[in-house]
Parts: structure tokens; C-alpha cells; sequence
């Protein structure tokens, strides 16, 4: 049986909790046996983070032990897979550049907070976004500095409409992503600001696809 770490905490305005309810037990619909911890030193145990076939990491900003950060990245690069969404992955430990490293992106605004605004699918072929046609959301929409050599599978675009960024009209940004890191596999959406937008059901397709994609 395949298993997979879900660690959870943080900024709780982004209801780690929450979302963690939601995708843990379509994990475990999915045949894997999911251990949920508040707690980062979960990563401590590096045998037993070696061991595991998926990571989902659900924890904004905080920092990290030097010893923490190393269990989670030795196991990556040893072939966990590692999957997440929005702050949650992508706003985590903002002094840390080796965790930013493998995540291939890192969050720096969110123009106008709460917004409207469109996600385009720019890869119809690959397993995650397969069959999915461009959708909208109403949340936060990343702006973030993202890893060039990343595979990008949806994007954003932005009207400069918002929270007076008027300089970024027209910039087209990363909004679903999977990368290596190591012999790892890594999978990031932006999508996801509280638990209630995964009641859009391609948000939410996304995340279960981008995790069972990364999971080995």
C-alpha cells in the first residue's frame, strides 16, 4: 500500500485543517495510507520519510528547523513524491531557498486580494489537465518569481486592475506546475486560498490529479 504524509499548520487563514479534511480521504479512496500531523517535526524521522510514496504539505509561511527542512528535501530528492496548493507550498518558509528551490516557485503578491479572474489551460495532453477547459475563479490570483526550467500546465493572466499593479496588464503567470527535484516528483497549483474553493470542481480535479501524479 502506498502512503502519504499530509503536514498541516501555520497561517490558519488558509484553513490548512479544512483543505486537509478534504483530500485526505479521497487519498485514502485511492488506496493510500495517509498519516496527518500538525506538526513539522514529522519530517525528523528520515528513515521513515524515505519510506513514504507522497508528501502534501499544508503550512504558510512559519519557519523551519535546518533539521526539519533536511528530512523533508533528502526525501524528495530520494523520490517522494510532493504535491500542494497555493500558500500552503507555495508561501512557506520565505527565508528558505533551498525548500524554494524545490517547489520551483515562491508567492510575492496577491494584487487586489480577493478577485475574479480567468485560468487557461496551456496543456490539454498531459494527465493532470487532460480533458479540463479553462475555467474562472473568484480568490486570490498569485503572483509569484517561478523556476523557468518548471513544466507549466495552466496559467493566469493580469488585467492590472487590481490593488493598483497597473504595471503587470498583460503579464501571463504560472498557475500549475510539475518539476523533478532530485529523483522526486513535484507538483504545485496556486490555486486553492481556502478550503471552499475546491468546491470548483477543476481546482479540485487538479489537486487530486497533481497528487496522485507526483505520489511514486
Amino acid at each position: 500500500m502506498r502512503s502519504a504524509l499530509m503536514v498541516w499548520g501555520g497561517w490558519d487563514g488558509h484553513e490548512p485543517k479544512q483543505c486537509v479534511d478534504i483530500f485526505a480521504p479521497w487519498l485514502e479512496s485511492q488506496g493510500f495510507a495517509v498519516k496527518v500531523s500538525d506538526t513539522l517535526d514529522a519530517y525528523l524521522d528520515k528513515e521513515a520519510m524515505k519510506a513514504l510514496s507522497l508528501i502534501v504539505p499544508v503550512w504558510t509561511m512559519g519557519k523551519i528547523t535546518r533539521e526539519q527542512r533536511g528530512g523533508l528535501l533528502e526525501a524528495v530528492k530520494s523520490g517522494v513524491g510532493i504535491a500542494g496548493w497555493h500558500g500552503g507550498m507555495g508561501d512557506s518558509f520565505r527565508e528558505e531557498v533551498d525548500y524554494q528551490f524545490m517547489v520551483g516557485g515562491q508567492w510575492v503578491a496577491h494584487p487586489g486580494g480577493i478577485v475574479d479572474y480567468e485560468v487557461k489551460i496551456t496543456d490539454h495532453q498531459d494527465p493532470i489537465t487532460r480533458g479540463l477547459a479553462d475555467f474562472r475563479m473568484r480568490s486570490e490570483q498569485y503572483y509569484m518569481h517561478t523556476d523557468p526550467s518548471n513544466q507549466v500546465l495552466a496559467t493566469t493572466t493580469f488585467t492590472g486592475e487590481h490593488g493598483g499593479a497597473f504595471w503587470i496588464k498583460g503579464t501571463v503567470m504560472p498557475a500549475v506546475w510539475k518539476r523533478r527535484f532530485g529523483e522526486g516528483r513535484v507538483f504545485y497549483t496556486s490555486l486553492g486560498h481556502v478550503a471552499a474553493d475546491f468546491s470548483v470542481s477543476e481546482a479540485k480535479t487538479i489537486v487530486q490529479r497533481g497528487m496522485l501524479w507526483a505520489a511514486r
